[in-house]
């Protein structure tokens, strides 16, 4: 899934910062950027934008301003160097708040958040995400198989990694690879099972999922390339 985004900054310094993290994201796709808030109106009038990186403070336009102006907002991700308009941010119904200086770790923690949400919005009402149940403290737990972003063991148990939270469920590896699709998911690791939709990157040593670094055997890395070539 690539996610059409704009740059809304009057900084091209700024401009230039989040635009290098946008071209080092697999999942975004810049469509433009602008210097003020009324280009950017008049700029999502004509463009298809799934997100707006937005600079609070701007002239004539300030980003509160825009959102405001906007009938049918796309996902925003607030940009501020101030951390003073977080508690105002909640008010706009923001999907992140990032507070510059930028780091990749953070900003493509907002960006899973970004995906996460376009998947559920893109579920057809009525149709069920494809999901399976697990038993953790001896509750079960209906997972969305979308929302696992790896699965790596641990000892008698594995931890199911989520959008949302870490789930441990008393099983091995070996058991609970069978219970997940394999054209969804890979083993690349003995220790690690992966969502394939969920990979950013990866080497002939490690994988990366949504920031995160996970080992990858060596003789995983042609299966695992075959395997993301045919989704």
């Amino acid at each position: 899934m690539k996610v059409n985004c704009i740059i809304v900054d009057d900084s091209s310094i700024q401009r230039l910062a989040v635009t290098k993290l946008i071209l080092n994201n697999p999942s975004l796709n810049l469509v433009a950027e602008y210097s003020n808030a009324i280009e950017a109106k008049n700029g999502l009038k004509t463009n298809d934008v799934d997100l707006i990186f937005l600079d609070i403070e701007m002239p004539v336009l300030n980003g509160f301003d825009l959102l405001e102006s906007l009938q049918d907002p796309p996902q925003v991700i607030l940009v501020t160097g101030k951390t003073e308009y977080a508690f105002k941010a909640f008010d706009y119904a923001v999907t992140d708040y990032l507070q510059k200086p930028l780091t990749k770790e953070r900003f493509d923690q907002a960006i899973g958040r970004v995906v996460a949400n376009l998947s559920q919005k893109n579920t057809r009402p009525g149709e069920e995400e494809e999901h399976i149940f697990v038993k953790s403290n001896l509750k079960k737990r209906k997972v969305i198989l979308n929302d696992i972003k790896w699965i790596e063991a641990l000892g008698d148990y594995v931890k199911l990694v989520t959008n949302e939270t870490n789930i441990v469920v008393l099983s091995t590896m070996k058991s609970f690879e069978k219970e997940l699709p394999e054209e969804k998911f890979l083993r690349i690791h003995k220790s690690y099972i992966v969502n394939l939709d969920k990979v950013e990157r990866f080497n002939s040593k490690t994988v990366e999922v949504e920031g995160k670094l996970l080992p990858l055997s060596r003789n995983k890395k042609g299966i695992l390339s075959d395997a993301l070539s045919s989704i």
